[in-house]
């Protein structure tokens, strides 16, 4: 059975007035639905540009990514957006929720591109409910808490059922015992939703609750033994 992510030969030079500064070289990584992984590594050792390349929202200076068979990189710039949108979920340390919107509206902003019909307001409610936050939809961002405003953006990263789930420090701003519940929520809903899972962290709490470790070493992904 074919991956659902298939990383090949990945690198990332930036140009600086002297040699290239090397953030990735000749990585390779392969995962399927199911599958979940913890990436860690000092700050500025390349695991959020990682995340990023994977995510189609940067560039790598050499290699291919594909996901679900489709190579991000060869598509235009419509099919490129279309495919951020439908086959890869996003949560970031920040969350990024739009202020002026509530919760359900949040959750429901990747669903607008092909119109929010009554199945996704429905999947919506279902999420935000399997989050816990089944009274809190109605309320908007700046009236949650730091843990609340997380679980939203679990159930947004969710919503349109991609086969990747990408973290950046998913629990980096949060206080212990909100972290432990993120860290709960997320193994629990990506083996429910059978999504495949990569989260990024300096967190070893969070990292060790994972069924696959690494750590992002001169380049490359170095595997912790079973």
């Amino acid at each position: 059975m074919p991956a659902d992510l298939k990383v090949t030969g990945l690198s990332k030079h930036y140009p600086t007035p002297g040699d290239p500064l090397v953030v990735l070289e000749d990585l390779s990584l392969e995962m399927s639905r199911g599958d979940a992984l913890a990436i860690m590594g000092p700050s500025g050792s390349g695991k959020s540009t990682l995340l990023y390349i994977l995510g189609s929202l940067d560039q790598p200076t050499a290699g291919s990514v594909e996901i679900a068979g489709i190579e991000p990189f060869s598509l235009d710039t419509a099919g490129l957006a279309k495919f951020r949108n439908t086959s890869v979920g996003f949560i970031f340390q920040d969350h990024h929720l739009l202020p002026q919107c509530s919760a359900l509206e949040n959750v429901l902003i990747p669903t607008m591109e092909n119109g929010s019909g009554p199945a996704a307001g429905e999947r919506a409610k279902a999420l935000l409910k399997r989050v816990g936050l089944a009274d809190r939809m109605t309320h908007l961002p700046a009236e949650l808490s730091g843990g609340e405003r997380q679980r939203v953006a679990i159930a947004r990263a969710l919503i349109n059922k991609p086969p990747v789930i990408l973290a950046d420090e998913p629990t980096g701003n949060l206080d212990r015992r909100s972290a432990e519940t993120i860290a709960s929520l997320l193994l629990d809903l990506y083996a429910e939703e059978n999504v495949l899972l990569i989260a990024v962290t300096h967190s070893a709490e969070l990292a060790a609750r994972f069924p696959r470790r690494a750590e992002l070493v001169d380049g490359k992904l170095e595997f912790a033994s079973a």
